[in-house]
C-alpha cells in the first residue's frame, strides 16, 4: 500500500483568482434541475455530463500510460511534480484536486454538476488550453443556435 501523505491537498502554488466570463455564469446561469424542469425533463442528468467526464478522461491521458504512471509516482513521493506537468495536458490527480478546491472557494455556491463543469473551465483557462475570449464566442454561438426559430 502506498504512502499517500505526501501528496498535497491542491496543486502546488495554485492561485485562484476569478475568471470574469466564468464569474458571469456563475451569477446569470441557470442550472440543469432549474432547466429541466422547465422543459419537462425526467432525467436527473444534464445531456452534457457523459461529454463532461468523457473530456475529463481525456486530459486526464489513458490510465495505463505514462502521465497516470508518474501521478501515482508523485502521490508516492518519488517524482516531483514538474516531471507529471508535461504528460498529460490536465492530469487526472491534479484536476481533481483543483476541482475540490475551486468548489470550496470560488465555486462554493454553485451546485453540482454545474460546479464540476466551472472548475474544468477555470482549469482549462488558467493553462491556457483554452483562451476565455474563445470560449465567450463559442458560449454565445451555442445560445444563438439554440434561441434561434
Amino acid at each position: 500500500m502506498s504512502d499517500t501523505s505526501k501528496a498535497p491537498t491542491a496543486p502546488a502554488g495554485a492561485e485562484w483568482k476569478p475568471v470574469p466570463l466564468l464569474e458571469k455564469i456563475k451569477k446569470e446561469g441557470r442550472v440543469w434541475g432549474d432547466l429541466a424542469q422547465q422543459y419537462g425533463v425526467e432525467n436527473p442528468e444534464p445531456p452534457w455530463k457523459t461529454s463532461l467526464e468523457g473530456i475529463c478522461e481525456a486530459l486526464g491521458g489513458n490510465p495505463c500510460d505514462t502521465s497516470t504512471k508518474l501521478d501515482q509516482k508523485w502521490l508516492d513521493g518519488q517524482v516531483d511534480r514538474k516531471a507529471v506537468g508535461d504528460a498529460a495536458p490536465l492530469p487526472a490527480l491534479e484536476r481533481r484536486w483543483e476541482e475540490d478546491e475551486l468548489s470550496e472557494t470560488i465555486y462554493k455556491d454553485v451546485p453540482f454538476p454545474e460546479r464540476q463543469l466551472l472548475a474544468l473551465a477555470h482549469s482549462l483557462i488558467k493553462r491556457g488550453l483554452v483562451k476565455e475570449d474563445e470560449l465567450a464566442s463559442r458560449l454565445k454561438q451555442v445560445h444563438q443556435r439554440l434561441t434561434s426559430t
